[in-house]
């Protein structure tokens, strides 16, 4: 929505500053000059990535719009799961996780937070480290080595889809010059034409290096930077999952080791003490 909004306000002074100065906005519409343009974009663009990252970049433009996946209600639910797992591994050994992390989508341990059961990729981080833990991995140094590499792993990923974007956008105003050249020989070819008819048409031919100019600093590139920021921003659920996940291994107590997870979460997502004690309190023990 941001997005929208955003793109809305920009074209709008653009194109009413131009129309303030005494601009004619039929001048600017070009749809020839849009599909050279548009057209010569998305054929660099699939020319440039491999399917992998081609369809990254789809997904980096859909994250953008969506903005954060999480809200502070699910990082309290993230919280409680974790709160609920550490209570569990406590009171009765870490072998009684084992029936929970190796049939997650059957664990009543596990069905009880939603949210956290929806994405896959978060369930099988913290099963895959449980499992790792039940089988004796007892050195918090080689764990948080390895969540590290996972981690980084995923930075990786997610950075290829923005790169894909953005790269996309600065394409724009050197085919933006393309357009405009091939509108330039357009116009050679009607020298002879009366002087109004010759303005018209080096108008239309400098419209290409606007568009250009303006798809990729006005609209692509600013998504790219909205795609980075939203995964920036999702990034902390695995955070908060490696912060708790050492915590306990380091044999802190249930409550400490989701302190120490809250602790990783940003300001505005971030649920208070009281919060966390409060929905802690309503998790039914397994």
């Amino acid at each position: 929505m941001l997005i929208i909004i955003g793109s809305i306000v920009g074209l709008g002074c653009v194109l009413g500053g131009y129309v303030a100065m005494g601009g004619k906005l039929m001048v600017l519409w070009q749809p020839f000059e849009l599909v050279i343009i548009g057209g010569a974009g998305v054929g660099a663009f699939i020319v440039g990535n491999p399917k992998p990252v081609l369809k990254a970049g789809l997904n980096g433009f859909k994250t953008a719009f969506k903005g954060p996946k999480y809200s502070k209600d699910d990082y309290l639910e993230l919280l409680s799961m974790l709160y609920s797992t550490f209570k569990l591994a406590k009171s009765k050994g870490m072998l009684a996780l084992e029936q929970h992390i190796e049939k997650p989508e059957e664990s009543k341990l596990f069905t009880q937070f939603p949210k956290f059961m929806a994405d896959h990729h978060n369930m099988d981080f913290l099963c895959d480290y449980l499992r790792l833990m039940t089988l004796g991995s007892e050195n918090p140094h080689e764990m948080e080595s390895l969540m590290d590499m996972e981690l980084e792993v995923h930075h990786q990923e997610d950075h290829l889809a923005q790169s894909a974007i953005n790269a996309f956008g600065e394409s724009f105003p050197a085919l933006g010059i393309v357009a405009a050249v091939l509108g330039v020989i357009k116009t050679m070819g009607s020298i002879s034409e009366p002087p109004e008819v010759l303005g018209k048409l080096i108008g239309g031919a400098l419209v290409g290096t606007f568009l250009g100019i303006l798809m990729s600093y006005g609209i692509v590139s600013p998504i790219a930077a909205a795609c980075k920021a939203t995964m920036e921003h999702d990034s902390k659920y695995l955070m908060c999952i490696k912060a708790g996940l050492l915590a306990h291994l380091q044999g802190y107590a249930p409550a400490v080791s989701v302190e120490f997870a809250r602790k990783s979460l940003m300001s505005n997502v971030r649920p208070t003490f009281y919060e966390v004690e409060e929905a802690t309190s309503k998790v039914q023990s397994v």
